[in-house]
């Protein structure tokens, strides 16, 4: 576990190119909020969390439970998963939008074009609302 990484994953690199590429500027990981956000964008009032399907849980074709210290993973994955509704709510609270991209949407049989998932991402940063959740085709 020591060597999987939680920040500057591939999936987070990818959308940080290319919303670069579509004129998008943005700070990373910043401390002074809660859970220390992906992507953070001032100028959207807006957050990114880039989400891996098995650290967080996701219902997807990516995660499965494992079979071994099966006691061990459940209470991890589920405090991840208590941790990550925190998260949301105090950003929430502090006034920031927050959009979640899970992995699925990035690779496996249910991913989508990284264009699609720009436009998307895109689409959501122009808009209102509040939360925005992006994932995999079903």
């Amino acid at each position: 576990m020591s060597g999987i990484r939680g920040k500057n994953t591939k999936p987070e690199i990818l959308v940080r190119k290319g919303l670069h590429s579509r004129g998008y500027r943005y700070s990373l990981h910043r401390k002074d909020l809660p859970g220390k956000p992906d992507i953070v964008l001032p100028k959207y009032g807006a957050v990114i969390l880039v989400q891996g399907c098995f650290w967080h849980g996701h219902d997807c074709h990516l995660f499965k439970w494992p079979q071994s210290r099966q006691d061990f993973w459940k209470e991890k994955i589920s405090g991840n998963r208590n941790r990550d509704t925190i998260i949301r709510e105090e950003l929430s609270q502090r006034g920031w939008r927050v959009l979640e991209i899970y992995e699925c949407a990035l690779k496996g049989k249910s991913k989508m074009s990284p264009e699609k998932l720009l436009d998307q991402t895109c689409f959501w940063l122009k808009g209102q609302e509040k939360k925005g959740l992006i994932k995999g085709k079903s």
